[in-house]
């Protein structure tokens, strides 16, 4: 379930809120052990999700790096071929 958290931080272009809620989402579903909680629990885990991606961005806009920005089609290329020798 984590595995499509992916790091969002030191990318060009930056992660967009999109990106940053579907980490929220995969988050908060891991922590509550629910992929879509019952109605009784869909208010606490959607305020969950907007919360964990509030402090998700405020996050991302806080922190301060030195090093070069990361190129996203070169780091997919990286992890595809991460995956190939893993898997192959």
């Amino acid at each position: 379930m984590c595995r499509n958290i992916r790091t969002l931080y030191n990318f060009e272009p930056p992660a967009t809120e999109v990106e940053v809620h579907a980490a929220a989402l995969q988050f908060v579903r891991k922590l509550s052990g629910f992929n879509r909680p019952s109605k009784a629990n869909a208010a606490a885990f959607d305020r969950g999700v907007q919360e964990v991606s509030a402090a998700a961005q405020r996050l991302l806009a806080g922190l301060v790096t030195a090093a070069p920005v990361k190129d996203r089609q070169a780091e997919a290329a990286k992890a595809r071929a991460r995956a190939a020798k893993r898997f192959a």
